[in-house]
């Protein structure tokens, strides 16, 4: 299998689904603006949506994978399929309880999340309503999060690569015409997320079937690969949640704040999701099952061969993401969401957020490389002690940030506790002889930061000054922003092959 064409597929897929979401998020932002009912529908949307991330793509991922490598590489078919229903039935059962819990104790839940609610009344219900009707997104995730692990075990990365896009698609259709038969409205947006949930997992169920590994219901606890994945699941949550448990207490911080400042960090976020996805958590998603296959076959040489292809990709083509946002984050707040009830305030408010995000970019990204190294190894205690690390970090820089820089200084902790995970996670491979980087780090080094500098000088001069985006009209934006990223683009990739960069240096098998 050719690493670097998976890679492709997966970006693809992911690239059309951040697209939809960008068209989704600015008919949100012109059809709702950054008020009130946006605030009450991201805090009711954050938290099923932390909890997917939490369990079903995130530690689930992160124990299932690997254990079904092995299974898949060292078993008969058949212990594989048992496997694989045991787990699914456990883990449908489980979900569908924490789903019914969160329904019944949605006040709780909102009180705890976002106590600032608490002094509008009218707030605090909408939150509580559109909770209850998005809560079930979780049941439906998680055994996406399940078939996904599957199809990407067995090399079948389009169809999970795919699947958001469906979310993105509900979205876009309910607000733009289901919104107005609603009262009030942003209850749309709620049930576009149950609706989302339902068009993802059947999404998945041909494809199962087709590699003879649809679940069957069959719950049987004393399977020894469910206990040892549900062994690795307990560490593994608290390692793989960091972020999102930083951005749960940011919520909190945020619901403090003057109104629209939860909506500004939203559409911060959303944009910094853009690279993250397409980069991260694209390779992420190959480099998972790669690796732990190498782990199970016992090659270590390889295993940090493959981990250096990783980690250079991810330099090479998150740092001009990193110096594109931080230079054009006006430019991009403009066009994308500078509409309708979006006004000159909310794109100055979440430019700032946007600058402090993008701080620890990299940082986010390489996390999604590196920890992976750890879990393919079944080793989940490394993780958790520098995400506790990382946690407590995060929070220091909460307290110190919010006060001079109020949301942004709550984005910057985001970022910069990241890029202090990376190094920590980095440092621990290292430590342990896991990780023995290639020849040509330093040549590589100086070559990406010629291109990086070519490419600033052209996007600070073709951007001219951040007030004229202001006044420009919606296609002018969309052109202009679009002739800076293509020029930008271009001039990197040139710069980077006139210094002797090669695409067939970054072609891999695995």
């Amino acid at each position: 299998m050719n690493l670097l064409k998976a890679l492709a597929t997966i970006s693809g897929m992911t690239l059309l689904s951040r697209i939809l979401g960008f068209v989704r998020d600015f008919v949100i932002a012109r059809s709702f603006g950054a008020g009130m009912a946006t605030d009450a529908f991201f805090v009711a949307f954050r938290l099923p949506n932390l909890l997917r991330r939490l369990f079903a793509e995130g530690a689930f991922s992160q124990a299932f994978v690997p254990i079904l490598s092995e299974y898949k590489n060292r078993r008969s078919v058949e212990e594989t399929r048992a496997l694989v229903d045991h787990v699914a039935t456990f883990l449908g059962l489980a979900v569908a309880l924490v789903a019914l819990i969160g329904i019944i104790f949605s006040p709780a839940v909102i009180l705890a999340t976002a106590p600032g609610f608490s002094d509008n009344a009218d707030k605090f219900a909408l939150t509580v309503a559109l909770t209850r009707i998005t809560f079930p997104y979780i049941f439906f995730m998680a055994l996406v999060a399940l078939a996904g692990g599957i199809l990407n075990s067995w090399s079948r990365f389009s169809v999970p690569a795919f699947t958001p896009v469906l979310l993105n698609l509900s979205f876009i259709v309910m607000a733009l015409f289901a919104a107005p038969y609603f009262h009030p409205p942003v209850l749309a947006l709620a049930w576009a997320v149950f609706i989302g949930g339902v068009l993802q997992l059947a999404l998945q169920i041909p494809s199962l079937k087709k590699i003879g590994m649809l679940p069957r219901p069959r719950l049987n606890t004393r399977d020894p690969g469910v206990r040892r994945i549900l062994k690795l699941m307990g560490p593994a949550t608290l390692g793989v949640s960091v972020a999102q448990i930083s951005l749960l207490i940011n919520t909190i911080f945020a619901s403090f704040l003057p109104t629209g400042s939860v909506s500004w960090l939203y559409y911060a976020d959303r944009l910094m999701e853009f690279p993250s996805g397409l980069l991260g958590a694209a390779l992420g998603t190959i480099l998972l099952p790669s690796l732990s296959r190498l782990h199970a076959e016992d090659k270590p040489a390889e295993f940090s061969a493959l981990l250096d292809w990783g980690l250079r990709l991810a330099l090479l083509l998150s740092l001009p993401a990193v110096l594109g946002i931080a230079i054009l984050a006006v430019p991009l707040v403009t066009t994308l969401f500078h509409h309708g009830a979006f006004d000159a305030n909310s794109v100055a408010q979440t430019r700032n957020a946007l600058v402090a995000y993008s701080v620890g970019l990299t940082g986010i990204i390489l996390v999604k490389i590196l920890a992976p190294a750890f879990y393919s190894r079944q080793d989940i205690r490394t993780p958790v002690k520098i995400a506790l690390i990382t946690l407590l970090a995060t929070q220091a820089m909460n307290l110190a940030f919010i006060v001079p820089f109020r949301h942004a200084g709550l984005a910057l902790s985001i970022g910069l506790a990241a890029s202090l995970n990376s190094l920590l996670l980095f440092y621990g491979l290292r430590r342990r002889g896991i990780f023995q980087p290639q020849p040509g780090w330093r040549v590589f080094a100086l070559r990406t930061a010629g291109a990086l500098s070519a490419m600033g000088l052209v996007l600070w001069f073709g951007m001219g000054t951040e007030a004229s985006w202001l006044s420009l009209h919606g296609i002018h934006r969309v052109l202009r922003l679009a002739l800076l990223v293509c020029g930008g683009g271009a001039v990197y990739f040139a710069a980077l092959f006139a210094l002797g960069f090669r695409l067939r240096d970054f072609r891999r098998t695995a």
